[in-house]
């Protein structure tokens, strides 16, 4: 009899230790860890669905959500949705602390590492115990400073709330997803992490009209120097990212597998006499994943309107089954119902085009969009994406894609 309590004792013992060391719901800061010390810090929280947790990375009004999450012991494993892109963590003692580190492939095959460390808690992304100095919400044209020398040109789309500051940063290619942060007296912070993108900004407030002294800092190590002046009418040129049909030459003809194994080709059956939409993209990019959801809804509700899609994937390496392990999970986030093709080279191969797309001029940028009539000749290409961050110009890309889907379709 005496045996029993025993046993009880361990059998509580394994039960409240299991239960120990799950992982602690609510909001967390994180920060991921640079040797300069400009650690580019987010905020995520921790839910439970059916007993599993559910994390979601806070960036501005986004919550990307992340599933595969395992807890062995003490162990973390935490993949994300996209980007081959993984945390392996340690749960601390306290049970409020995780480290270990954040790693992510590349087109080198030398995989971006960096020490990962987050804290159970409210405390804020930045610090913000001063008053803001004033408003820098509007457009801002920006000239970030390249490590080698020369500059390039960003405009800024800033929203500022007492000393809550909110925006994105637009390039020639897209734009740079939601940032979120402080002014804090003089100076501002700004950063954003969802699996791919992982960046700081900071700089000094001259006035409501200048933004000076600032850095913009990426990964473990990469750092430019930039400065801004308010500017409402603020643009970009895009010439250098166009893409143009070569004279003579506006038919295209490619044929590549697709993520199950199987050819399809542009002169297939299933694209005769429709509207074509061909994304040109990559799983290791932050902008053709919020190309990709905007185009899989819009096929999902418009397909029966005599429209297809095919995607063809540019991916890092020319490994087939790296590629179709990455794109599967593209295409399961977002429940892509159009093919999505690998094609035969990589994203950073500098004869990309010539060997997909010989009667097109480089492409420069992705995503990219090809848009063919019911007569299968190039009707448009529209080069790089601003998603949903960037408010009033995702709403008018999304204006200028149906104007067009609809013109070709009245044709």
């Amino acid at each position: 009899m005496k045996r029993i309590p025993a046993l009880l004792f361990i059998l509580l013992f394994y039960v409240t230790g299991a239960h120990a060391q799950q992982l602690r719901s609510g909001l967390w800061k994180a920060a991921l860890q640079r040797a300069d010390g400009n650690d580019i810090v987010f905020n995520f929280d921790i839910s439970y669905e059916k007993q599993l947790p559910v994390i979601r990375i806070r960036n501005a009004e986004e919550r990307l959500e992340v599933r595969q999450v395992k807890v062995e012991r003490d162990s973390v494993f935490i993949d994300m949705p996209f980007f081959e892109s993984y945390f392996k963590l340690q749960m601390q003692p306290d049970g409020l602390s995780l480290r270990g580190n954040w790693i992510k492939a590349t087109s080198t095959g030398k995989d971006v590492v960096m020490p990962f460390i987050a804290r159970h808690g409210s405390e804020p992304r930045f610090p913000s115990g001063k008053a803001p100095a004033t408003n820098i919400s509007g457009r801002w044209d920006m000239e970030i400073i390249r490590p080698a020398g020369g500059t390039r040109p960003a405009i800024a789309e800033l929203i500022q709330e007492g000393s809550k500051l909110t925006g994105t940063i637009l390039t020639p290619s897209g734009d740079y997803r939601f940032l979120e942060g402080v002014v804090n007296g003089d100076s501002l912070f700004l950063s954003t992490f969802d699996g791919s993108h992982a960046y700081v900004f900071s700089a000094h407030i001259g006035n409501d009209q200048t933004i000076k002294g600032g850095y913009f800092y990426s990964g473990p190590s990469h750092k430019e120097a930039f400065s801004a002046r308010k500017n409402a009418n603020a643009k970009l040129d895009l010439g250098n990212v166009s893409i143009f049909v070569k004279p003579g030459q506006d038919k295209l003809n490619f044929r590549f597998p697709d993520i199950d194994g199987n050819h399809v080709g542009i002169k297939d059956d299933k694209f005769k006499n429709k509207v074509v939409v061909i994304q040109l993209m990559g799983s290791w990019c932050p902008n053709c994943m919020d190309e990709t959801n905007f185009l899989s809804n819009y096929y999902r509700n418009n397909k029966q309107r005599g429209i297809e899609m095919v995607a063809l994937a540019y991916e890092y390496s020319t490994d087939l089954e790296r590629s179709r392990k990455s794109l599967r999970k593209f295409q399961q986030r977002f429940n892509v119902d159009y093919p999505i093709l690998i094609t035969p080279v990589t994203s950073s191969d500098t004869l990309r085009t010539e060997k997909t797309l010989p009667q097109l001029t480089a492409i420069k940028v992705f995503p990219s969009t090809i848009f063919l009539g019911k007569d299968g000749r190039v009707a448009k290409v529209h080069s790089g994406f601003y998603g949903p961050a960037t408010g009033d110009r995702y709403t008018e890309y999304i204006r200028e894609f149906e104007e067009t889907v609809n013109s070709l379709l009245a044709e």
